[in-house]
């Protein structure tokens, strides 16, 4: 990616000639710019891709290394995803994007072969942080099918569609010329082609003895040494797969009539045994009716008790709509276990790694298309392990995502303390199995929520807390309960927006449904009798806006006649009815569409519902979706704005305060002609009004939700809520003139150059460039802020305009720095009023010098413009026109170490920043297309040069824009491959030793090595370095697969050294024979009788 530093060009353009247009005032501008010294450079900033969370998209295949305790998963597109313990996972990816259909690692080697869909075939490098290929095979003629590693060998066995079997030597990825040709292996007298190989495995007690199974039915074993099948099994139905008894007297198959085989090696004529697991058994004793095909069989044995035969598939053809199984067959009993997704595959984790000992099978990692699911062995029942991951964010689709970085340090405990008691019962009571790997090195502490939270630690991702919205609601069951949500297509619960206070840990959802729920974190369970309901009717009568053209314009609209009307109420009140809520004509009226929830509300410890607020349907309209959204803790209240205008909402004391249309924001200062849509009624001002202006009422808009789900994921990160404005913004291609409410923004500011004390404000940006402020009068004690009402009135004229929609808001101070938002420290809402302690906390505001009024900078970013204003004297200091033929989906105003800055992601793709308050463009990277609506309503940015999207329906990939991070990822991320000794062979005993019953080894180098096999064809396959080049690659191979050759020289070398000492000892018995020999004769000789002389 190339970085574009056009700073020194722009320092040398005029104000006429230059992308930043001249301020409203060249010498103030000037003079701040001399006054505030910026330390953000070009320098500081850098784009790389740091760590990818969630569960793999699409999954196609998975293997585990049972020493390491390394899992890897393959997928569809390529992508490989390599996970150790919890906090240790990474993502690579082949650069052809074809299916990976079949993974094998070489054991405690630290290297991965992989098999794709295009007939390569890769070896991966595990002993680096960032995995890298170092050898590829492409091969030309035949299409791979099946592929087999031996433990501890280096000898790959690879299967093709046309039934031969070639040979690869993994450390140096050449083919040998020893092939296994199909109709060798075969009976001659067959005149049928046998399909595919579908199985590879060689004999546990005999290496030189390999099994081969084709997808016709039949079965050959082959003898390696001789050449030649010893044996061939036939059965009339196809084979899925075979496993072995790890004694090698045995091997069982899976068919496609959901049938198991049990063959003895030394009987080919039948199967010893044939079971249909899943079938009925006929009384008639007749062949039991078909089944599904057994997709995967795998048979493990125990040295105290019964094997373990699993398998997945071969469930009756009537369990039609039956969710797919994993059938745990040990012993006598046989466990169902159903799954929530079809399965990819699963493998059994055993305690040994040697095939020809006793297994030991403790737990079953299961790979669902969505899921991942390991399953404890050794308890009553099968319970599942607690999956440490967070593979969740797709449990329902996802919606938005914000990104906090730097919570407050009580935040992470709180949550993870409420969190860590939802629903974790039932789990197994076992360390997660899979715990290869160790933690890099990191020093960021980050969080995120799924209307869900999540901690993450440097480069982890932890799943602390989930909440589920929906329990507000009841579901619709009946048609007329339905047809109130037909304005949206999508699941009518989905969550829209997002907006989060981390210091007073207040949430605040809006709804595809036009609502918006207030969350306050109590750490006390309650139940909640009624739910505090209050119901906002927003419409206008004014459609078209003439203007001269701008950005930020939204899509197409419905329109809602009619007038906006006062609060409604501030008491609880439950749902009204359809049938008494329908006016004169027979329209739907005062009608919300979701109905509340009846019944009591029990609440456990975390997030309860504060106030519910609902949009009403207005004379047979729907109400207009919510396209903004902010919560204040400070103030307590919280705003939100659609196409009709805007709202603002005491949520302490359920007050509806404001409900106006964008053009009552204006007064007689409204830039725009707006034609009325229908006759203007008399309009009778909201309560709370300071300034009621007799104004028209705002245009309205039917943005359709680009959502397709019902929960959401915030990830912590700095910013406040995730404006709508964005996934407006994508729409503004159909280029329609109204104006909504994009962003919100609660701030305390300077009205006017004489006053010396900010007062607390909300500043309302608008869709067609406009922003606008309201003053907010707060009682200043919280016993006065209970009691009394806030103030509300208007400033009377547009603050400042920019070129398309207002994307974000944000304040300097005078040194520029940005201010961090007002806020109120949390305290536990449930205790009683004399244990409350409510600590507000309010950032100091300079007041102004002599020298310099303005003691505030107001920091403005649309979809095309960004603007620095001086305040309070309002002047334009600084405007920089970011994009001319692209807009902006989303901008955040950042801190780094180095300074602050506007962040940027544009529908064309490019990442750009801009330092503050000068708007100097310090990067400009062509990093990420728009090609999919996902992309442009998740991505965000963070503090510390951090952002994240959501690269796929179920996984979220992190960026980072920083040189800082970049320079310290590779002691981020953490290590797959640690140093672990392989475990000892199992002892043979001293009868298998002296009988010769013991597992037999072959030399596969004499048999495979080029002098003896030969070479293999140069057209068959071609090899293809290692994007490391040949000295990287020869020196990783030495370091990854080298070893295996030195394990080997040394177990050849403790051979040697045996076979000497047993000959040593042999020649002692010999000589101690000899010796008792000549002892005996010597005792003899010395009890004959001597002889004496005559």
């Amino acid at each position: 990616m190339k970085k574009f530093n056009i700073r020194k060009v722009l320092d040398g353009l005029t104000a006429a000639s230059s992308s930043s247009s001249a301020a409203a005032s060249p010498q103030s501008g000037n003079r701040e710019n001399d006054m505030i010294q910026e330390t953000l450079q070009s320098e500081h900033f850098q784009l790389c891709k740091t760590v990818r969370h969630g569960f793999p998209n699409q999954p196609s295949s998975m293997a585990f290394d049972p020493v390491q305790k390394i899992l890897a998963i393959g997928t569809q597109s390529g992508a490989l995803r390599l996970f150790g313990r919890a906090g240790v996972e990474c993502y690579c990816r082949h650069e052809s994007g074809s299916a990976v259909i079949q993974l094998e690692f070489l054991v405690n080697e630290g290297a991965l072969v992989s098999a794709l869909a295009d007939d390569s075939i890769h070896l991966w490098n595990l002993r680096q942080k960032l995995p890298a290929i170092l050898h590829s095979l492409k091969f030309n003629r035949e299409r791979i099918t099946f592929c087999h590693l031996p433990f501890q060998s280096k000898w790959l066995y690879v299967g093709t569609e046309r039934g031969n079997i070639h040979i690869v030597n993994v450390e140096s990825f050449t083919l040998s010329g020893y092939v296994i040709m199909w109709n060798k292996a075969i009976e001659l007298s067959s005149k049928t082609h046998p399909g595919p190989v579908v199985h590879i495995s060689d004999n546990p007690m005999d290496e030189g003895k390999l099994l081969i199974g084709f997808e016709c039915g039949i079965v050959v074993l082959w003898d390696l040494k001789s050449k030649k099948a010893d044996y061939r099994y036939n059965y009339d139905e196809a084979i899925h797969s075979v496993a072995w008894h790890h004694e090698g007297k045995q091997f069982v198959c899976s068919h496609s009539d959901g049938t198991l085989t049990t063959w003895n090696i030394r009987a080919p004529a039948k199967p010893a045994q044939i079971i249909t697991p899943h079938g009925k058994q006929p009384k008639d004793g007749k062949k039991p009716e078909p089944c599904k095909p057994i997709l995967k069989v795998e048979y493990k044995t125990t040295r105290a008790g019964d094997p373990f035969m699993i398998l997945c598939g071969g469930l009756s053809y009537d369990t039609v709509g039956r969710r797919a199984c994993l059938t745990v067959m040990h012993g006598k009993s046989t466990a169902v276990l159903e799954m929530d997704y079809p399965i990819v595959d699963f493998l059994t984790l055993c305690e040994t790694p040697y095939p020809n000992d006793f297994q030991e099978p403790y737990a079953v990692v299961v790979l669902l298309e969505k899921d991942l699911v390991v399953i404890d062995l050794a308890q009553i029942g099968y319970p599942i392990f607690e999956n440490p991951y967070p593979l969740s964010i797709h449990e329902s689709p996802v919606t938005c995502c914000e990104y906090f970085a730097d919570c407050p340090a009580e935040v992470i405990p709180a949550l993870y303390s409420v969190g860590s008691r939802q629903n974790r019962q039932g789990f197994s009571k076992k360390e997660w199995p899979i715990s290869g790997g160790n933690w890099g090195q990191g020093t960021l502490t980050i969080s995120r929520i799924h209307a869900l939270f999540a901690e993450a630690f440097s480069l982890m991702l932890q799943v602390l807390y989930k909440l589920k919205t929906a329990k507000v609601f009841e579901k619709p069951r009946g048609k007329e309960e339905k047809s109130s949500t037909e304005i949206v297509d999508e699941d009518p619960f989905a969550i829209q927006i997002l907006s989060w206070c981390p210091e007073s840990r207040v949430l605040c959802v809006a709804g595809v449904s036009a609502h918006v729920i207030v969350y306050r974190f109590s750490k006390q369970e309650v139940t909640t009798e009624v739910v505090q309901l209050l119901e906002v009717r927003m419409q206008c009568e004014l459609n078209e806006v003439e203007s001269p053209e701008c950005g930020g314009e939204q899509a197409s609209a419905v329109s809602t006649p009619g007038t906006s009307s006062s609060p409604q109420t501030s008491l609880p009140q439950s749902h009204p009815s359809t049938s008494s809520n329908n006016s004169s004509d027979g329209l739907r009226d005062n009608v919300p569409c979701l109905k509340v929830r009846s019944s009591p509300l029990k609440q456990s410890a975390g997030y309860q519902v504060e106030l519910l607020i609902q949009l009403v349907w207005v004379s047979g309209e729907p109400p207009q979706p919510i396209t903004s959204l902010a919560v204040n803790s400070a103030y307590g209240l919280v705003a939100f704005g659609n196409g009709n205008g805007l709202a603002v909402v005491d949520y302490l004391q359920k007050t509806l305060l404001l409900n106006v249309s964008t053009a009552e924001l204006y007064g007689s200062t409204d830039p725009h002609h707006r034609q009325p849509h229908s006759p203007r009624k008399t309009r009778q001002p909201s309560a709370g009004l300071c300034d009621g202006n007799d104004a028209s009422a705002a245009p309205e808009e039917r943005c359709k939700s680009p959502t397709s789900g019902k929960d959401v994921l915030i990830l912590s990160a700095l910013d406040n809520s995730f404006s709508r404005s964005r996934s407006s913004s994508v729409t503004s291609i159909d280029r329609e003139s109204r104006e909504v409410i994009s962003s919100f923004y609660f701030c305390d500011w300077l009205l006017k150059k004489s006053e010396t004390v900010a007062v607390p404000s909300l500043w309302v940006g608008t869709s067609l460039g406009s922003m606008l402020a309201i003053a907010l009068t707060v009682p200043s004690t919280p016993e006065q802020r209970m009691q009394q009402p806030v103030g509300v009135s208007f400033c009377g004229k547009t603050l400042v305009r920019l070129k398309g929609g207002i994307l974000r808001m944000a304040q300097l101070d005078a040194s520029g720095t940005l201010l961090p938002h007002v806020y109120e420290s949390w305290y536990e809402p449930n205790a009683p009023e004399e244990e409350r302690e409510q600590p507000r906390r309010r950032r100091p505001t300079s007041p102004p010098s002599q020298e310099n009024p303005d003691c505030q900078y107001a920091v403005v970013c649309s979809e095309k413009q960004a603007k620095v204003v001086a305040l309070p004297s309002q002047n334009c200091v600084y405007e920089h026109n970011i994009t001319e033929t692209s807009f902006v989906l989303r901008a955040d105003m950042v801190t780094l170490t180095a300074g602050v800055g506007i962040a940027c992601f544009c529908a064309n793709g490019h990442i750009m920043t801009l330092s503050l308050p000068s708007l100097r463009p310090l990067l400009d990277v062509n990093y990420l297309p728009l090609t999919d609506m996902r992309i442009a309503r998740t991505f965000c940015f963070s503090n510390q040069g951090q952002a994240l999207y959501l690269t796929s329906p179920t996984e979220i990939q992190r960026i980072t824009y920083s040189q800082e991070t970049c320079d310290n990822l590779q002691e981020m991320l953490g290590e797959l491959f640690t140093p672990v000794e392989t475990p000892e062979a199992p002892n043979r005993g001293f009868f298998k030793g002296l009988f010769g019953g013991g597992a037999q080894s072959l030399d596969r180098e004499d048999l495979f090595g080029e002098v003896t096999a030969g070479k293999a064809s140069r057209s068959l396959a071609q090899h293809i370095p290692g994007p490391g080049g040949m000295e990287g690659m020869k020196g990783a191979a030495s370091g990854v697969v080298g070893e295996l050759a030195r394990a080997r020289i040394a177990l050849d070398e403790r051979g040697q050294k045996l076979g000497e000492l047993e000959e040593r000892t042999a020649g002692m018995m010999a000589s101690a024979d000899s010796f008792s020999k000549h002892a005996h004769d010597e005792m003899v000789r010395s009890r004959s009788p001597r002889w004496t002389d005559s």
